[in-house]
């Protein structure tokens, strides 16, 4: 998955807003690694992006589900000043900043990034000079850093689509083949691939058929796959490009069980702000909702077994939730 995820609407009317509470969301991720706050800032951010109207005050702001009283304070701060004091303060500090690019990189988190500000590293430069110091994930992330940091334009995931659904369809016509993430929600650009597949035989208790079906799709992609991070029994993490005129691009291949597949894709469609939602409701209605599967409690709070899943929709009906299409789930 992308490191750096922005809530995605294609009219952001409040995207200013948006841009610096994601900045101070990736700060308190990063390197205060305080998720209470940056849950709250990323939250804020995609209630605004949603948001139809243009925020004229932070007062304004406040009357919308999900921002509080600090943040209405910022956003005051912003349109009174066209900046913010904690972003400034955050800008001059050497440690944040060197922090906020090292976990730019793929495969390199706070706690790596913090362990290589302790040696000295703080720039992609330090990094390679010191290529040892480094994983192979990582060291695909520092060799594709430009390419990654750039959005995938949604025509080229279109092309990627294509070329993805044939060749495991050629292996295949039972597959069932589903691009996620903001791409499935209409957005008019991505920061990674993220591809869910399942197969009638991959059930729960066949890793080992996940593990050769995983390897067969991997090989029929070709010369789509330019470099492997890693490959397991049900994911494999990579990069693709389209041709020589393209750039390269982060790739996930998740094999899923497939009972499990419905409620995978829900998951992995998100929006995170979505999400969250959608299992509080669930809770309410007394299931439990995750990436795997929905389970009803019972009257002691036992989970039960989970519920025949067959599409997104029985998902909705389950727990009674107004069915929104993917690009309905941008919050």
């Amino acid at each position: 998955m992308s490191k750096r995820k922005n809530p995605s609407t294609n009219n952001n009317l409040n995207a200013d807003f948006c841009d610096f509470l994601m900045e101070l969301a990736d700060y308190e991720k990063n390197v205060s690694r305080n998720i209470h706050k940056y849950n709250a800032y990323r939250k804020a951010a995609s209630v605004l992006a949603a948001h139809p109207k243009r925020i004229e005050s932070g007062q304004e702001a406040k009357k919308l589900n999900g921002v509080g009283e600090k943040i209405s304070n910022k956003i005051d701060e912003f349109l009174q000043t066209g900046k913010l004091r904690k972003l400034d303060n955050i800008h001059n500090d050497e440690k944040a900043q060197a922090i906020s690019l090292l976990t730019r990189v793929s495969g390199i988190g706070p706690v790596k990034a913090a362990d290589l500000i302790i040696k000295g590293i703080k720039t992609l430069e330090d990094l390679n000079k010191n290529k040892d110091l480094l994983n192979h994930h990582q060291l695909i992330g520092l060799k594709y850093f430009e390419d990654f940091e750039q959005k995938i334009p949604r025509e080229e995931i279109q092309k990627i689509e294509a070329i993805i659904k044939k060749n495991i369809l050629n292996l295949d016509c039972d597959y069932t083949i589903t691009i996620c993430g903001s791409y499935r929600r209409g957005a008019s650009q991505s920061g990674d691939i993220d591809v869910l597949v399942t197969h009638p035989t991959m059930k729960l208790d066949k890793e080992k058929i996940g593990e050769k079906l995983l390897k067969k799709i991997k090989e029929a992609l070709g010369e789509l796959i330019v470099d492997v991070i890693s490959m397991g029994a049900t994911k494999f993490m990579g990069v693709c490009r389209l041709s020589e005129e393209h750039l390269n691009r982060r790739l996930d291949i998740r094999l899923i069980p497939n009972e499990q597949y419905h409620c995978a894709v829900l998951y992995f469609t998100g929006s995170d702000v979505f999400n969250k939602d959608m299992r509080a409701h669930a809770l309410e209605k007394r299931f439990t909702l995750n990436e795997y599967s929905l389970r009803p409690i019972g009257v002691t709070g036992v989970h039960g077994q989970p519920v025949p899943i067959t599409s997104e929709e029985d998902i909705f009906d389950y727990i009674d939730y107004p069915y929104k299409k993917p690009e309905e789930r941008n919050l």
